[in-house]
């Protein structure tokens, strides 16, 4: 296969547009998984309190 100058320039222009909309689609989907992590955590500390509290009361 024989490229010339603009071949060779498509291919790098597509190439980089490919390695930065995957870097991005990457961050998003950490961004989503921390943020549900950050939920759970939440919500498990949330359960520790209130039976913390519920013991508390018992007494």
């Amino acid at each position: 296969m024989d490229f010339g100058p603009v071949g060779i320039f498509v291919l790098v222009v597509t190439s980089a547009c490919s390695f930065l909309l995957a870097r991005w689609l990457s961050k998003r989907m950490r961004e989503k998984r921390r943020e549900r992590e950050r939920q759970a955590r939440e919500a498990a500390a949330s359960r520790q309190v209130r039976r913390a509290r519920e013991r508390r009361a018992r007494r």
